[in-house]
């Protein structure tokens, strides 16, 4: 009879080490694990058979697991943690696959291998810890400026992260409906007459109402073409990061056709977010047909997200391959069609920045705000231009914010 694998109390630690050195990872890979969760893992697992994995899987699942989108980042990091000490297997791991049984790492995989990879916490002395921090406040400064385009990986990780941070205020529009407000200007005459009963008839709390205030909704419709790749992912970053902060966000993705990638950004992990978006869209760097996307979604799209004073950020650098008085149409048309249209151009970061391509020309005129789009400052300006109250309907003014 085969002998049990103990696959918590390996050779080279006990049970409670590795439990604690799981929870560790999981917290930096993104779970909410506190020092309870541990406890009550280390409990759970006296009353179990520790050499069934299938079990100790299930148990610290169950406990460490608080959302349907940490399952995923769970069962990597278990698998990566808790390795079974067969000599088999790793013979098996240094033999070569084909290419045919390669697979593509999941979603989450990255992240998981950056937490297990961590070295471990030792102490430093004041004065280094004193450099580094005015190092690090230095890169923070450079890295606010620096374009996406010459960033190294480790810097562009950097980026993500920040923009995985940023919180966007909900930036209130006035509707035609009320509410009960205390402090509203409106006379609520069915609740003060009912309210009235309770004295005989006689008027003495007066009820009113107020407008109800609502975020507007936003619709963003970002160019995947192959000039813009070095800045689409981060892009999308940010799109999914205003999704998750915001109810009413739609996204749609064109280069040669048009794509609505809105359902696969809802997913709470922004790599899953993502990785659904690549496999959903079968035009990805390639050419660039502005006027044809524009014209599949002001004909079938327009009319179901651009109700209610929508906020669109048009994410391209206008580089049409046919520009012509189509474009023109329907810009003018998605420009009526909004409350506001931002157009966010990466070619703003160069500083002598004209408009002579003739798709530029053409589309210019039709929109309300003309912003860079190229590092971390100019996003950070994004959101704060969302956050401000939005402005009267068909604004045609034109403001160069380079």
């Amino acid at each position: 009879m085969p002998t049990a694998i103990d696959h918590l109390n390996p050779p080279s630690g006990q049970m409670a080490d590795n439990v604690v050195g799981f929870a560790r990872a999981l917290r930096a890979a993104g779970l909410p694990v506190g020092p309870g969760s541990v406890i009550d893992a280390m409990n759970a697992l006296q009353v179990i058979e520790i050499g069934n994995r299938a079990d100790v899987y299930t148990t610290l699942e169950s406990i460490f697991v608080k959302r349907h989108e940490h399952a995923l980042i769970f069962a990597q990091a278990f698998d990566l943690f808790f390795r079974a000490a067969e000599e088999w297997k790793h013979m098996l791991d240094s033999v070569p696959l084909p290419d045919h049984a390669k697979k593509k790492p999941p979603p989450a995989s990255r992240r998981i291998q950056e937490a297990m990879a961590q070295p471990a916490m030792r102490e430093e002395m004041p004065q280094a810890q004193e450099q580094e921090l005015r190092l690090s406040v230095s890169d923070k400064e450079i890295l606010q400026k620096k374009d996406f385009a010459q960033m190294s990986a480790a810097e562009i990780a950097q980026v993500i992260r920040a923009i995985a941070r940023m919180k966007l205020p909900q930036a209130e529009l006035v509707t035609r409906r009320h509410r009960p407000d205390p402090r509203g200007l409106r006379l609520d005459m069915r609740r003060t007459l009912r309210r009235s009963l309770c004295t005989s008839g006689e008027i003495i709390d007066i009820r009113k109402l107020g407008r109800i205030e609502k975020p507007a909704p936003i619709v963003a419709l970002l160019d995947i073409s192959g000039s813009m790749s070095e800045y689409t992912r981060l892009f999308l970053h940010f799109l999914h990061a205003i999704t998750d902060a915001r109810k009413r966000v739609s996204v749609f993705l064109f280069g040669t056709r048009l794509t609505n990638v809105t359902r696969a950004l809802r997913a709470k992990d922004p790599d899953e977010a993502l990785e659904s978006c690549s496999q959903t869209v079968e035009d990805w760097a390639g050419g660039t047909r502005i006027a044809t996307s524009l014209h599949t979604f002001n004909k079938l799209w327009a009319r179901r997200v651009l109700g209610q004073g929508a906020i669109v950020l048009l994410i391209s650098d206008g580089l049409e391959r046919e520009a012509d008085d189509t474009l023109a149409f329907e810009m003018d048309r998605l420009h009526r069609s909004c409350r506001r249209l931002i157009w966010l151009n990466p070619l703003l970061r160069f500083g002598g920045f004209e408009a002579k391509a003739h798709g530029i020309k053409m589309m210019l005129p039709h929109v309300d705000e003309f912003r860079p789009v190229h590092n971390l400052s100019s996003i950070e300006g994004l959101v704060e231009a969302l956050s401000a109250p939005p402005p009267p309907h068909h604004r045609s003014l034109i403001r160069s914010v380079a």
